[in-house]
């Protein structure tokens, strides 16, 4: 399941990925904007900021920013970040691997042989979900949406004599 803070870390950067050209966003904007409670927010952004994620800047104009551009920047990257390895269990981490005690040989055990698989593609589509393109994707389904709510407009509009 995914934590807290990885929900909270990706919904920030998110939003910086959204406004990248903007500059540095304070964190109680984004705090205030993605609804994360503040103060677990600055805690996120330091971890995300000490492994490369995120950088900060101090006073006038400052706040957080990516560090690089948002299509280099995946959920997987993050994820790991703030909650570690993908894998449900050790013994098929790429990161923090270590032998299961009770298993006499793992290439004979069921268990690790489908752990591996719900990590591979658990990797595969974490790492394929860049922050640009998760955003495009919301974007496509917002277009639809709005779309379809001006019609609704106009056809009341109709309905009723006004124009919408």
């Amino acid at each position: 399941m995914l934590t807290r803070k990885s929900k909270y870390g990706l919904k920030a950067l998110l939003l910086m990925a959204r406004e990248y050209d903007r500059g540095p966003i304070l964190a109680s904007e984004i705090a205030a904007r993605e609804l994360i409670p503040a103060k677990f927010l600055q805690l996120i952004l330091l971890e995300l900021k000490r492994r490369g994620i995120v950088l900060s800047r101090r006073g006038h104009g400052g706040g957080y920013q990516l560090a690089r551009r948002p299509a280099a920047i995946d959920f997987g990257e993050v994820v790991r970040a703030l909650d570690g390895p993908l894998a449900l269990t050790p013994c098929v981490s790429l990161t923090a691997y270590q032998r299961c005690d009770e298993c006499a040989d793992e290439q004979l055990c069921g268990i690790r042989v489908v752990m591996k698989a719900v990590r591979d593609s658990t990797a595969r589509i974490l790492e394929g979900a860049s922050l640009a393109g998760v955003n495009r994707a919301v974007d496509r389904v917002k277009r639809p949406r709005a779309r379809r709510a001006g019609a609704r407009r106009v056809e009341a509009g109709r309905r009723t004599g006004r124009k919408a």
